[in-house]
């Protein structure tokens, strides 16, 4: 199977379907941030996923995936302080309030940019990305292009995968509209934030 054929081209596009639309850190953030937000407030969220994630795999395509090969330490210090960063996130979701009136302060949701920069201390976006680096790129003067198709496909999918369950999140915020019923999906989200990070620590 070569590179950019129409076999390649699926194989890459399944595996990026499959790891951006299961349930996972972004995933429940962008769901929690639907409820108590709504998708237009949501959408620089998403963005900053659908960018930041591919970025972040050039980025491991060109020297960052070699370099944690080297230094074992560095990847395994990485993944604590994401850890830590995502038990943050899971306390900000489990606390927060829905929209509050026109003028009032209250809690917000997270920036493009924080969400760019959050995909560097994702623990599962460097399982992603270092897999996908690691099974569909071939060394040599084409990385390039490899790297950028493969961010491409990714960049598509995160954005469909992220609409997707900021939708659910709005529909559940629909449904539920009362500040009890929002706290309550809250905290299944920031549980299921959580709960996302033993496989990925463990592994």
């Amino acid at each position: 199977m070569q590179v950019g054929e129409l076999a390649w081209l699926v194989s890459v596009a399944g595996f990026a379907l499959s790891m951006s639309a299961t349930p996972g850190p972004n995933n429940a953030m962008v769901a929690a941030s639907g409820a108590t937000f709504g998708f237009r407030r949501t959408i620089p969220h998403m963005l900053g996923i659908s960018v930041g994630f591919p970025a972040m795999m050039v980025a491991v395509a060109f020297g960052a995936g070699e370099l944690f090969r080297a230094l074992p330490w560095a990847h395994g210090a990485l993944r604590w302080v994401g850890a830590a960063y995502l038990l943050w996130l899971a306390w900000r979701i489990a606390t927060a309030k829905p929209t509050p009136p026109e003028g009032e302060a209250g809690s917000r949701p997270l920036s493009f940019t924080q969400a760019a920069l959050f995909q560097w201390v994702n623990p599962k976006a460097w399982v992603v990305a270092l897999g996908a680096v690691a099974t569909y790129t071939v060394a040599g003067p084409d990385l390039a292009l490899q790297a950028a198709l493969i961010a491409a496909i990714f960049l598509a999918a995160a954005l469909a995968s992220t609409a997707l369950w900021t939708l659910v999140g709005v529909g559940v915020g629909a449904l539920v509209r009362t500040p009890a019923g929002l706290r309550a999906f809250n905290l299944a989200m920031a549980a299921l934030l959580v709960a996302s990070l033993v496989p990925l620590l463990v592994g």
